[in-house]
């Protein structure tokens, strides 16, 4: 691992967390594809049996910024906390998951638990590497709450039946099989 300098690491970070804000409001991740090295690789878990993997800055921009996205038009993500380690170039990064739809009490609903992202920074204002990771459980009970209040939107319905057809998504992998190692 390449160590790098704390000035272009928070700096980077400056950029991601800016264009994350400017993604979200716009209701496009598309454009964060650009962070991305060529080679770059972005996975996460989907729980006990799957796994999700983009290789290349191209299926980043469609499977992971595109499709794992669509459904989740609305939803925003702040950032808690974010850790730098300039020795390797690895930054974490804490979330939350906030639905723009509200529960009868007014208050929107949100995944309970954390979710974040841990970035490999490979210069060039670029990330090399990003898995995030959920809390899986959490996830799914909300959304069978959101189901069960009828507060999913169109999107969010045609997500779910995507996620549970007998056809996999592209990018979804049985457990252990992605083209590259998850962790």
């Amino acid at each position: 691992m390449t160590a790098f300098m704390r000035d272009e690491l928070d700096e980077m970070v400056r950029r991601w967390l800016e264009a994350n804000k400017k993604c979200e409001a716009e209701g496009d991740w598309l454009p964060l594809a650009e962070m991305y090295a060529e080679d770059a690789t972005y996975g996460w878990n989907y729980g006990p049996a799957e796994d999700f993997m983009a290789v290349g800055r191209d299926e980043i921009r469609e499977l992971a910024l595109g499709q794992e996205m669509s459904g989740l038009e609305g939803w925003r993500y702040p950032y808690q906390s974010v850790l730098i380690d300039e020795s390797t170039g690895d930054v974490m990064g804490m979330w939350k998951q906030i639905a723009n739809a509200r529960r009868p009490d007014g208050n929107h609903y949100e995944v309970h638990g954390f979710g974040g992202s841990w970035f490999r920074y490979g210069g060039d204002w670029q990330w090399s590497w990003q898995r995030d990771f959920f809390d899986f459980g959490n996830v799914s009970a909300l959304f069978m709450e959101m189901i069960q209040d009828g507060a999913l939107s169109a999107g969010m319905h045609k997500r779910i039946e995507r996620a549970t057809a007998d056809k996999r998504p592209a990018g979804w992998y049985p457990l252990g099989t992605t083209p590259v190692a998850l962790w």
